[in-house]
């Protein structure tokens, strides 16, 4: 089974890639490829870019990448209660080639914030938005107050209630065996 983990944010040092980072380590190391978002450069979404040079090959790299894999591992940051720009814009063009984006792939959700919030504004929004993309969201989950919980430097979480509350939902990505 192949996982595509996808850290929705073109941060290097993005606290849900590292949120993303830990769960791949939960999971059979042959199974997860960690996405960069930075690898997929598109100019901002407009019909009229659109209309003068067509859908750029970066969105159907993208759109080939979730088709590969046998299911999706997201993890959102949240920019003013809502997706980062370049998510958001990698999405968008990818949208305009097949609506179906997470191509009928089971998802299980994360995201994590620096706040008590946990980026759950847009955890909640891409959860309850998935099913218009063929997305199946089998579990999420929120992550708040992302530098109390994760021991940055051990790379892991260290609040016992979070972690295993993770490596539940990651179950929801079966046949995966969670560690």
């Amino acid at each position: 089974m192949k996982i595509l983990a996808i850290p929705a944010s073109n941060s290097r040092k993005s606290i849900n890639r590292q949120l993303l980072n830990y769960a791949a380590t939960l999971l059979p190391d042959d199974t997860v490829e960690l996405l960069d978002i930075n690898d997929y450069p598109l100019p901002i979404y407009s019909e009229d870019v659109e209309a003068e040079s067509g859908v750029p090959q970066p969105a159907r790299d993208f759109l080939d990448k979730i088709a590969e894999a046998d299911a999706l591992l997201i993890s959102y940051a949240e920019h003013n209660g809502s997706y980062t720009v370049a998510y958001k814009n990698l999405f968008d063009w990818a949208s305009r080639l097949d609506r179906n984006v997470y191509q009928n792939k089971p998802i299980v959700m994360l995201a994590t914030s620096p706040g008590p919030g946990g980026a759950g504004s847009v955890l909640g929004s891409a959860v309850n938005s998935a099913h218009f993309f063929s997305g199946e969201v089998r579990a999420s989950l929120s992550v708040p107050s992302f530098y109390e919980h994760f021991d940055v430097e051990g790379g892991r979480l260290i609040d016992s209630e979070l972690d295993a509350s993770l490596r539940e939902v990651l179950e929801h990505l079966s046949p995966v065996e969670v560690a």
